[in-house]
């Protein structure tokens, strides 16, 4: 299974609402309960206002469109990870799906997946835009 390693610095957000212009920015992701509203974004798009963000994670997005059928991929990556030490946050598209880890940890999951027989697509700094 291929994953592609998302190259842009992502944040985790909690809004008080949502500007709609966010939602045609690359790598949104929000999300809406009755007790909050959380926006994933680029860094450079997390809004002014925003109530609290955790700054610094990157993605890795598992290539090609996943059936609703399938079972365990998301899993399985989160066990390689979770063995190898790293924490994640998980989104899931209508297409696929998406694991942010910690920037810091980079390195040591790009290792974690290859060792664990995934190949892991670097893209080119710039290339996420």
């Amino acid at each position: 299974m291929r994953i592609r390693l998302i190259d842009t610095e992502l944040s985790v957000c909690k809004v008080a609402g949502y500007d709609p212009s966010i939602l045609d920015k690359p790598y949104c992701f929000i999300g809406s309960t009755p007790d909050e509203r959380s926006l994933v974004c680029r860094t450079e798009d997390v809004p002014v206002d925003t109530l609290a963000r955790d700054d610094g994670w990157i993605a890795f997005m598992i290539e090609g469109i996943l059936d609703f059928s399938l079972i365990g991929i998301l899993s399985s990556i989160a066990g390689v990870l979770a063995s190898a030490g790293i924490g994640i946050f998980a989104i899931s598209t209508y297409n696929t799906d998406y694991i942010l880890v910690k920037e810091e940890n980079r390195q040591k999951a790009i290792a974690a997946l290859v060792d664990a027989g995934y190949e892991v697509i670097q893209e080119p700094s710039g290339k996420a835009d």
